[in-house]
């Protein structure tokens, strides 16, 4: 089955499940998934019926992180994403936040990780309701660099 769809494309899909079922949408740049990406997303899933994952694209991920981002590229993030079985859909955007496809996909939920701040959760008022997922300790994509530039070094 087909999982990955622009946003104006899955805003039809979703479009159907709408009101029958729950759908639940989190996002981030994804670049070097880990155990924390993992287990954040099955709780989303375990949050609603449908689990959408917007991906920044790799200009986004050069605009947040820097020019020597991403690690991994975009088509290669979304389709390990897309062949996790907890995520039923995925998604990029370009924008530095994710507000515009919230805004066009109107999930009922939105997942983000504990490090964010309510106040500071793009689209937090475009949703019913917002999730925080404690981060995972010791598991970031930035540590997992560190380590392998150690690794190298």
């Amino acid at each position: 089955m087909k999982k990955n769809y622009n946003r104006t494309v899955l805003s039809k899909i979703l479009n159907k499940a709408r009101g029958k079922k729950k759908i639940v949408f989190t996002n981030g740049c994804y670049d070097l998934l880990h155990v924390g990406h993992v287990r954040l997303l099955h709780k989303a899933k375990q949050c609603g019926d449908i689990l959408v994952v917007g991906v920044n694209s790799d200009r986004s991920v050069k605009a947040l992180k820097g020019p020597s981002r991403p690690y991994v590229g975009e088509k290669d993030r979304v389709e390990i994403l897309a062949a996790l079985s907890a995520v039923d859909y995925v998604t990029t955007f370009s924008e530095k936040t994710p507000e515009k496809t919230i805004a066009l996909l109107k999930p009922d939920i939105l997942m983000k990780g504990a490090d964010y701040r309510v106040d500071q959760i793009a689209g937090k008022d475009l949703v019913g309701k917002v999730v925080r997922f404690p981060l995972v300790k010791g598991q970031s994509t930035t540590q997992l660099a560190r380590k392998i530039a150690r690794v190298q070094g």
